[in-house]
């Protein structure tokens, strides 16, 4: 009787526990909203292109159409902030897909056939492997590539069914394939739209009936929760001169506050230089003179001296400019002119002399200047008057990368053979260890043409 009791008693408990989860999880369930019935394409309708959906087994399928531009399939209605999770398949490295999150369409664009534009989260089946990153479709192109997150790439699995999972709430836009934290994104151009899948266009009539699959997409729209980041996941933002909590909580802070130049000084001197360098709306300039490198005004240093760090910054150039930013500098050498540090180069590659300079290209924009060249593709780089953004990444063993605009256009290692080599050939040659300092300051340039910079921002590596 007693062994009947306690039988009892443990089987009570499990029930109680069986059902007290069902209740959490029904609870959880409840908040979900399904945007795909799984038996036809009621609430979407395809645009943009002419390629065909159709619903099979609970899958919506899309078919690759050549010599067509790309076609989505939206949702009818415009959604705010909201959490979406979907599940996508593709089969053919021809099948470049995307997921687009508060997408716009105009009707009336490209004579009446219309056009999708706005953030979209990539499906990349090609080598590059950016699935996850964002890309702003038809309006400023990649906002983040995955070169900022190369621990992603290998997150989708081509052949198989992938699980997205996209947060836009508020200004903030989050991505997850299969569970790895991909992107993140502060930007507040759109703040709802509509919800989109995908066919690529298609040039190769041989590649034409590829298929892309979709299922199990779902959203919810109220009570959200979000997921919280918890890697070393870079921050891409369009703000001014802000950082988020999660950045804060990973040491990154701003080295230009956008209200003073605190924190800066000028090359060779204690004060900030007099004259020339202004700061006004969340913005740094130095104002052009007469074209000759710090005659007028003069470069301007960090009052710290870093080693291991990553370090971000915006800048826009005029036409025809010359700038840089600088790292590693000591101030020690006795040399007149602009300080010496190993730069990375902000120049109108189609409007200044120095681009045709140097060694093979080595002068040129995003370069290590006169050492080595940075392998940029031309979409990837904003001209006069647009900012781009810039990146300088130098780890404790001194391995050192270049990005520019979220793609990683240099890398090279300090101190090493070929590095040394490098120096051996180049303007630099003069100096012992050129670049080579355990520390050194950061520094802007005075070139003698006006540029901004702003979103200046550090995080020291260990």
């Amino acid at each position: 009787m007693k062994k009947n009791n306690f039988a009892y008693f443990i089987l009570s408990i499990l029930l109680m526990a069986f059902s007290c989860k069902s209740k959490i999880e029904n609870k959880q369930d409840s908040k979900w909203i399904k945007l795909f019935n799984g038996e036809n394409l009621d609430g979407w309708k395809a645009v943009g292109g002419a390629a065909e959906f159709e619903v099979k087994d609970g899958v919506i399928i899309g078919y690759a159409k050549a010599n067509t531009p790309n076609t989505f399939l939206i949702t009818e209605q415009d959604y705010t902030d909201f959490i979406l999770e979907l599940e996508l398949k593709i089969e053919d490295l021809s099948s470049n897909s995307g997921v687009m999150a508060r997408g716009q369409y105009d009707p009336a664009a490209r004579d009446g056939k219309g056009l999708v534009f706005g953030y979209q989260i990539e499906a990349d089946p090609s080598p590059r492997a950016w699935s996850g990153g964002l890309y702003d479709e038809a309006r400023r192109g990649w906002l983040y590539p995955l070169d900022l997150n190369p621990a992603a790439k290998s997150a989708f699995k081509m052949g198989e069914w992938n699980h997205y999972r996209i947060e836009a709430i508020g200004n903030t836009i989050k991505t997850w394939i299969n569970g790895q934290e991909v992107a993140y994104v502060v930007d507040d151009m759109d703040s709802k739209g509509h919800i989109g899948l995908q066919v690529h266009s298609i040039n190769n009539p041989e590649d034409e009936g590829n298929k892309t699959y979709f299922r199990n997409v779902r959203i919810q729209t109220e009570n959200l929760e979000p997921k919280p980041f918890i890697g070393e996941v870079f921050v891409v933002s369009t703000g001014l001169n802000e950082l988020t909590d999660f950045e804060k909580s990973k040491g990154w802070r701003l080295l230009f506050n956008g209200v003073n130049t605190d924190g800066w000084k000028a090359a060779y001197k204690e004060e900030f230089p007099s004259e020339g360098w202004t700061v006004q709306d969340g913005i740094l300039t130095i104002k052009a003179s007469d074209g000759s490198e710090s005659m007028s005004y003069g470069d301007i240093v960090t009052t710290e001296k870093f080693s291991a760090f990553d370090l971000a910054f915006d800048f826009k150039f005029t036409e025809g400019a010359n700038s840089g930013v600088k790292y590693f500098v000591t101030l020690s050498e006795g040399n007149t002119g602009s300080a010496i540090g190993l730069e990375y180069q902000i120049l109108d590659d189609e409007r200044h002399p120095d681009a045709k300079m140097g060694r093979e290209g080595n002068r040129t924009l995003a370069s290590l200047y006169d050492l080595i060249k940075a392998n940029k593709n031309p979409r990837f780089v904003k001209g006069p008057g647009e900012w781009n953004k810039g990146r300088v990444v130098v780890y404790p063993d001194n391995r050192v990368e270049h990005y520019l605009n979220g793609v990683k256009v240099v890398e090279y290692v300090r101190g090493s053979d070929d590095y040394r080599a490098l120096v051996a050939e180049s303007k630099y040659k003069i100096w012992d260890k050129f670049g080579e300092a355990p520390e050194g300051h950061i520094l802007l340039q005075d070139h003698g043409d006006e540029v901004q910079f702003k979103n200046i921002k550090i995080k020291t590596l260990q």
